[in-house]
């Protein structure tokens, strides 16, 4: 698993707080220490879309406090959020994956190079993957997530989750390749 944020007091300790006593202050600490990291693995997961990403995770939040009494502590509290923020953004993937099917489906416009020299747009090439590909890319390669634990949240195979995650990375190559290309015939 990729470390927790850095730590600036105890996620279980203002956890039993919010539980035990309703804290506002404790659920502010646990907000402000964990959504910039669940944001950011959200809008990845859900291809660059910020107003689905911000409803993914406050959804995640609002069902993680309604929840927190029966979470166990066997992972981290950053973890079992991802977990929660994973399912819910692979819900609203299958609402809104038509809509991405037919907006892949347009033609793109041809970009000019970026001033300075070649310009590779990582976070474009990560979300103009499938969704499938996209999930397990982010979940290893930028979660740290293992093939095993993926498998199991993901309900999967782990040998489906390696196969995943090898499609994803040579789809990736591709468009990054493509992409270094289509700059250099323009350069030139």
């Amino acid at each position: 698993m990729a470390p927790d944020p850095e730590p600036t007091g105890d996620d279980r300790q203002w956890a039993e707080a919010l539980i035990r006593h309703g804290d506002e202050q404790a659920f502010r600490r646990l907000y402000r220490r964990h959504t910039p990291r669940l944001y950011g693995f959200t809008l990845r997961l859900l291809g660059g879309s910020r107003a689905d990403a911000e409803d993914v995770v406050q959804e995640t939040w609002v069902r993680a406090v309604r929840q927190l009494d029966r979470f166990r502590w066997q992972s981290s509290l950053a973890t079992w959020l991802c977990g929660i923020a994973l399912n819910l953004g692979r819900n609203q993937l299958r609402r809104t994956g038509r809509r991405e099917e037919k907006e892949a489906a347009l033609p793109r416009p041809r970009q000019a190079p970026a001033p300075g020299g070649l310009r590779i747009d990582l976070e474009r090439a990560v979300a103009l993957l499938p969704a499938g590909c996209r999930t397990i890319l982010l979940l290893h390669d930028v979660e740290g997530w293992t093939h095993e634990e993926i498998a199991r949240d993901l309900g999967i195979a782990a040998g489906t989750s390696k196969s995943q995650l090898s499609e994803a990375r040579r789809r990736l190559r591709e468009r990054l390749e493509g992409a270094r290309h289509e700059t250099a015939r323009t350069v030139d």
